[in-house]
């Protein structure tokens, strides 16, 4: 795009924006002849994906502001109106901590109501989860969440719910995308300010007292709910928790007081600020990010550390380990899921034998352990491609056939023990863990000697993950090759283990759908899995080191492993 069409292409956008922030921010951008950055604003358009659009703050097309906002959402208004005719339809919006959530999600239930839809709008910050159990609470025809995720602060994002709870799949996620794709202009958006939509009843404001239903189906899920009464069990542990400056800090500690359990917060992380000042990505699979917790954790001697990511949809946890000089082991996501899935079974009686009435779900890049755990007591254990709309998908299919869903995971940090909300929960889950942990400790062990005997039960599970960013049309080209190249000659051994089966399911084998995945199965157990990002110039390696039950150093062994696959993972890069 040259320098003409660039200008011409800011002058449509500031002609088409109302906020006058994101204009002025342009403004000085084209004042200041920033070509790259005018380039980088203007040279594509910000689009809606496979389930809403996440970008940089920032005015132009290529941004996310409150223009492109509004105009998607004209384009989910009409898909729900073509698909919904004539209905009562209902949207629930929620929004994080970023900056400029609310305002983005204020937009967007202008627009709605603009368009005769009632919309449900939270009056302050929720998480994921709540957003989800919302729109099956409130029977809505979708629901929108204004989040970035874990992403760094000058991100932000817009996800569509569908009316089960679950992050749009097809056929609507590429509906709703063409119908965003053909408002071209801000003149064919209908919208209504907030004063007038409420005067209306279109907008309507979701408070605490709706909140508390979401707080009781928590609850209600609990596994041993007697174990939180017992005050001489729950007065001698400390549990340490940090919202990193997201949603589910009310949520949280709302339920944990309720239950009686007395968190420890990180009181510099316990404040919304779009802008993470205390970690350089607020995600809790980042060791750093978990630092302060850690720190606090070891001031108060507490048992558990939990932290969640800003739209509290991820959980990460830390316990005390002997093995690391009195300190603490950060779980990774696989060794959760793990404890998760056994716990659920165990506690639920669920002894080894015929439990076909129960099932799992967990995404293909998942820890196997999950899987043998489940299989060992006859709970099917369900794969699925990566994204926990695909585990969504799966808990409707298990609810329309009589099943009763036990847990689903990823993972990165991603679980559910419950089947009101349809994507990840990281607020039910802590209340979960530290009931985990309450049941350990009246049997006189701990989490992470639960692991371990899971680890003597059913082998040593080890894995890693690699994810390489190869920038550019170039770095496109070479992931595009280094799948092309595996799949014309599959390779026969990989890290010195010899390859025993080879599954692409690009074919849409294995009964997962097709997709850009492959897989080696290598000798001993071990597994790697290769998949490029659908969305980034990114591929990703998922390592998995496995040794059998009974292994002398099967933690030395699975490290030897892990390097050798990493070798030959590098000299595919390179």
């Amino acid at each position: 795009m040259n320098n003409e069409k660039m200008e011409l292409s800011a002058l449509e956008y500031l002609s088409q924006e109302k906020d006058s922030r994101f204009s002025a921010e342009l403004k000085t951008v084209m004042e200041n002849q920033d070509v790259n950055e005018l380039h980088d604003r203007f040279y594509t358009n910000l689009k809606f994906g496979t389930a809403g659009m996440r970008g940089l703050i920032g005015g132009g097309f290529n941004r996310i502001n409150p223009l492109i906002v509004r105009k998607v959402t004209q384009g989910l208004a009409d898909y729900i109106r073509s698909n919904s005719p004539g209905s009562a339809n209902r949207v629930v919006i929620a929004y994080d901590s970023r900056n400029y959530s609310r305002e983005f999600a204020e937009a967007a239930a202008g627009v709605l109501c603009g368009n005769g839809i009632t919309v449900f709008l939270h009056s302050a910050m929720r998480p994921v989860p709540m957003l989800s159990f919302a729109v099956r609470e409130l029977s809505a025809q979708a629901g929108i969440v204004i989040t970035a995720s874990h992403n760094p602060p000058v991100y932000n994002g817009y996800k569509v719910y569908w009316s089960d709870g679950a992050q749009v799949t097809p056929p609507h996620d590429d509906g709703i995308a063409k119908s965003a794709a053909r408002i071209t202009s801000s003149d064919m958006i209908s919208e209504m300010s907030p004063a007038a939509a409420e005067k209306d009843g279109v907008l309507v404001w979701l408070n605490e007292e709706f909140d508390e239903l979401y707080y009781a189906m928590v609850k209600k899920t609990l596994v041993h709910p007697e174990l939180f009464s017992d005050k001489s069990l729950t007065g001698n542990f400390a549990v340490v928790y940090t919202p990193l400056h997201g949603s589910g800090s009310v949520p949280v500690q709302k339920i944990c007081g309720d239950l009686g359990i007395k968190l420890h917060v990180v009181s510099e992380q316990d404040n919304a600020d779009g802008n993470f000042p205390t970690v350089e990505l607020p995600n809790p699979e980042d060791p750093g990010a978990m630092k302060m917790a850690l720190e606090l954790g070891k001031k108060v001697g507490a048992a558990l550390i939990m932290g969640t990511d800003p739209d509290a949809d991820r959980l990460g946890i830390a316990v005390p380990s002997s093995s690391n000089n009195g300190g603490y082991l950060l779980l990774t996501g696989n060794q959760t899921a793990s404890l998760i899935c056994d716990y659920m079974i165990e506690r639920l009686n669920l002894q080894e034998g015929d439990n076909s009435s129960f099932y799992c779900v967990k995404s293909l890049v998942t820890t196997d352990l999950f899987r043998d755990i489940a299989e060992k007591h006859g709970v099917k254990s369900i794969d699925t491609l990566t994204g926990f709309k695909y585990i969504a998908e799966q808990i409707a299919r298990g609810e329309a056939d009589g099943k009763q869903f036990v847990c689903g995971a990823e993972e990165s940090f991603g679980f559910l023990t419950n089947s009101s909300v349809r994507d990840k929960d990281a607020v039910s889950t802590a209340v979960i863990v530290i009931e985990m942990m309450l049941w350990y400790a009246k049997n006189g062990y701990t989490i992470i000697e639960r692991l371990e005997d899971l680890w003597r039960k059913y082998g040593r599970y080890d894995e890693s993950v690699v994810s390489k960013t190869l920038s550019g049309a170039s770095g496109l080209k070479k992931i595009g090759s280094i799948m092309e190249n595996l799949r014309k000659e599959p390779p026969t051994e990989f890290g010195g283990m010899a390859v025993t089966e080879f599954t692409d399911l690009s074919q849409g084998t294995s009964g997962l759908p097709k997709s850009d995945v492959l897989i080696m199965q290598l000798e001993g157990g071990s597994k790697l899995v290769v998949r490029p990002s659908g969305t980034e110039p990114k591929i990703k390696f998922y390592i998995f080191s496995y040794c059998a039950p009974g292994t002398k150093q099967a933690a030395e062994i699975n490290q030897k492993n892990t390097r050798a696959i990493l070798g030959s993972i590098e000299q595919l890069l390179y």
